[in-house]
């Protein structure tokens, strides 16, 4: 079983990734500080802005394995499995109903008033702490969509041996920033916000579709490996 754990996981980081709103809070951090300060000043709130976002998910990933494993001890069962299932499939469906608002823009589904504060967040940030806490801020936000997923890898994480559960859970956690960190670097080479901007507004039904398809994949592989094969 420790080959389906571990594709649980990778699936579950790389799905984590296809999300947009710690992209989204990135890019406006960097329209803000590009126009204030110097670029050494703007990756320093960069990084420091990738680094909240990695910690909370470093933090909740074991967090929530150890509660599974006091409370199930060991894996959960399959009732609360098959539970975890349904939301996958109910996560899968509203990435693709309304995930995204509609229109020619990259809106996402927050309340107008939680976007309102990030998008504020991010205009005023001027310190490391700041940026750090604004990345916490995105992760947490991103939480409805997030967090079926840390529970399911969690869960495997609990099956695996000590040395596996350690590397995997910094696994997830690299998938999971991936595209902050390739948005940093393509900015580095010369890549401008505007552009990045308009690839994700070219793509989004794309983005839309992948991150759907990849909740429903992981629904059904829950299904059969974990649900299924228990009984």
């Amino acid at each position: 079983m420790a080959n389906s754990d571990l594709f649980i996981i990778l699936l579950a980081g790389i799905i984590h990734a296809t999300l947009q709103l710690g992209v989204g809070t990135l890019l406006l951090l960097y329209h803000a500080s590009l126009g204030k300060h110097v670029r050494r000043k703007t990756r320093e709130l960069v990084t420091n802005y990738i680094l909240g976002n990695a910690f909370l998910t470093l933090v909740a990933l074991p967090a929530v394995a150890f509660f599974i494993g006091v409370i199930f001890q060991g894996q959960m069962n399959a009732g609360m499995l098959t539970i975890a299932v349904g939301v996958l499939v109910a996560l899968a469906i509203s990435v693709w109903a309304f995930y995204y608002r509609f229109g020619k823009s990259t809106e996402l589904w927050l309340p107008k008033s939680i976007a309102k504060f990030i998008n504020s967040r991010a205009q005023i940030t001027e310190s490391k702490t700041e940026a750090f806490s604004l990345g916490m801020l995105a992760c947490f936000a991103e939480a409805p969509f997030t967090f079926m997923l840390i529970i399911v890898s969690a869960n495997s994480v609990v099956a695996l041996p000590l040395e596996l559960q350690i590397l995997m859970i910094f696994v997830y956690v690299i998938l999971s920033i991936l595209p902050l960190l390739i948005l940093r670097v393509a900015v580095r080479k010369g890549e401008t916000v505007v552009d990045i901007q308009k690839w994700r507004l070219r793509n989004k039904k794309f983005l839309r579709i992948v991150s759907g398809i990849g909740f429903f994949i992981l629904a059904l592989f829950l299904l059969a490996f974990k649900v299924i094969g228990a009984i």
